[in-house]
């Protein structure tokens, strides 16, 4: 029936669960000027016979499973406008007939097994709009010749094995506004003549310096400019803070050293994501976010940053990400940015934080953490019984297990994921999109002292709770039952003193647990989780019993005549 109807012109297939080999009769339908057979199961070869449709303006085969060569009968496609075959079987070299296809606008083969050098066949294809090949395992150098495409806008080389440098002849691609060559093995000095783009993702390569610009105006267009994990060393490269539309900056894990200007204020007004983390910059934080109103991340961890942090942050109204991590910050806790409601990750670790979390005078805010990381820092004092009550997002689910709260940031090629680091059941732990049903609290290696607060327990969907290396007292809380989501708690290294309360070992997700180096005394609680820990988790709390499983030996407590009684009381 279907392929009987010859003079038929769109016919759109698109996610059929169809599956088996193209059906080579397709080719009797000689009139179709659109055909789509996107996301179904096709196997095999592509048919010579799809040739025959010499009308063809539009062919979609993208995300099947098809396999071999592009047949040579695609040269009789001459106009053919759009060629998507993305997410495939290919595995060939691009064969020189597609040369042929003289008016293509759109080609795109990312996501197969493409070979060989960059496809020079394509230069005679002036038309040429778009040109995705990403992920594939092209290799060699880009050639010169490039430039022939003079009508090009944006190319994807991503997640190949490019060598060698940028040519110098991309500077005569006079309409290309994207260029994504990241994930690659090319080098040397990126020129200038890029920053007039919209998106430029550079980053996953070993560039080592970037051309000053001369070019860059006040109606620059970048939005996006990736330059993570390359070979960048030298001072922040000024001309950036003349790209007003920036939406994304990452320039993390290379050695950019010096001072970060203040002059970057100017590229703030649209900047969603700044990403700094693991270069060498120095000096202070400038005040620089007060129309910083997009911003959704700010990190600028592993650093040599100082001083204060910035109180123009508090503009940020929809910052979700704060991460200042490993610096030399010395400033109180930032109990001002609790207004911001839209905080769900603050990491403060390791830097000269000091003082109390607590201002009595000042309300509790951050409503909506998920993430809170203030360890290794000088904080110190008492928190109040009633601390955590008001964290609402740590206290209820309301989200499904899958979305993420440290989102994907959608650019014109591809995305970009916000990730932290942070002490996951004894493991440091890099965390790339995190689902929204990830809570966290680390309060460890302060001077925190008093009672552990009994409104923990409120946090009802917290994950991981550590508060070792401090100096809290008295008993463990009872309430810390209520957690029925936690995966790892770790209280070591305190003076706390009682009993474990028993119903702990109900918890089902608990996996690890750390009480060691404390005044514990009486019985450890029954159930796997506490009997499957190393005997160090409990280790140096004289009075604590019940670890003769554990431990491989009796372990006897330091008791005095009379309590042996009046434990085997509490016992029963």
């Amino acid at each position: 029936g279907l392929f009987k109807l010859r003079y038929l012109q769109k016919l759109n297939l698109e996610n059929c669960y169809l599956y088996g080999e193209i059906p080579s009769s397709l080719g009797n339908l000689s009139h179709l000027t659109k055909l789509n057979l996107v996301s179904n199961r096709f196997v095999g070869q592509v048919p010579n016979s799809i040739g025959n449709l010499t009308h063809l303006r539009h062919l979609d085969l993208s995300e099947n499973t098809l396999s071999g060569a592009i047949p040579t009968s695609f040269t009789n496609l001459t106009e053919l406008f759009m060629l998507d075959l993305h997410d495939n079987y290919f595995e060939s070299e691009l064969p020189p007939h597609m040369s042929g296809l003289r008016n293509l606008q759109t080609f795109a083969v990312s996501g197969n097994s493409f070979f060989g050098p960059f496809p020079t066949s394509l230069f005679t294809i002036s038309s040429l709009i778009v040109l995705n090949l990403g992920d594939n395992k092209f290799d060699g150098a880009i050639p010169e010749s490039i430039s022939k495409f003079s009508n090009l806008k944006a190319i994807s080389l991503t997640n190949n094995n490019f060598i060698g440098l940028i040519p110098k002849s991309v500077s005569h691609l006079l309409k290309l506004v994207v260029l994504d060559l990241s994930y690659n093995k090319m080098e040397g000095i990126v020129p200038g003549c890029l920053s007039r783009l919209s998106v430029l993702s550079l980053s996953y390569n070993s560039f080592s310096s970037i051309g000053e610009s001369l070019e860059v105006s006040d109606r620059a267009q970048m939005r996006v400019l990736s330059l993570e994990s390359n070979s960048f060393q030298g001072p922040f490269p000024r001309w950036i803070c003349k790209l007003r539309s920036l939406e994304l900056l990452d320039m993390s894990n290379n050695s950019f050293s010096g001072s970060i200007p203040s002059c970057l204020r100017n590229a703030t007004n649209n900047l969603e994501r700044l990403i700094l983390h693991n270069n060498n910059f120095s000096g202070i934080l400038p005040d620089m976010f007060v129309g910083a109103t997009t911003l959704k991340t700010l990190d600028v961890r592993r650093n040599q940053l100082e001083g204060r942090l910035p109180k123009s942050l508090i503009n940020c109204k929809v910052m979700k990400l704060l991460n200042v991590e490993s610096n030399n910050f010395k400033d109180k806790f930032p109990s001002w940015l609790g207004s911001v409601s839209s905080l769900n990750v603050v990491i403060l670790r390791s830097n000269q934080f000091y003082g109390s979390l607590y201002h009595r005078h000042v309300a509790l805010g951050f409503r909506n953490l998920k993430v809170i990381d203030v360890s290794h820092n000088n904080f110190t004092g008492a928190l109040p019984t009633f601390y955590f009550s008001k964290w609402r997002d740590m206290a209820t689910s309301n989200a499904l297990d899958y979305d993420m709260y440290m989102e994907d940031y959608i650019s014109h090629m591809g995305n970009y994921q916000d990730s932290m680091d942070m002490v996951h059941k004894g493991v440091e732990t890099e965390f790339e999109g995190v689902r929204k049903d990830f809570t966290a609290i680390d309060f460890s290696e302060n001077k925190f002292y008093g009672k552990i607060p009994e409104s923990i327990g409120y946090l009802k969907e917290l994950c991981v709770l550590n508060l070792s290396g401090n100096a809290f007292t008295s008993n463990i809380p009872p309430s810390l039952v209520h957690l029925r989501n936690l995966e790892a708690l770790d209280l070591s290294r305190n003076q706390l003193t009682g009993q474990i309360p028993q119903d702990l070992g109900t918890l089902s997700f608990l996996s690890v647990i750390n009480f060691s180096h404390n005044n514990l005394e009486g019985p450890l609680p029954r159930g796997t989780q506490f009997q499957s820990q190393n005997c160090s988790s409990f280790m140096d709390n004289l009075k604590l019993y019940g670890l003769d499983e554990i431990c491989g030996k009796p372990h006897v407590p330091n008791l005095i005549p009379q309590e042996p009684e009046e434990l085997s009381e509490s016992k029963e």
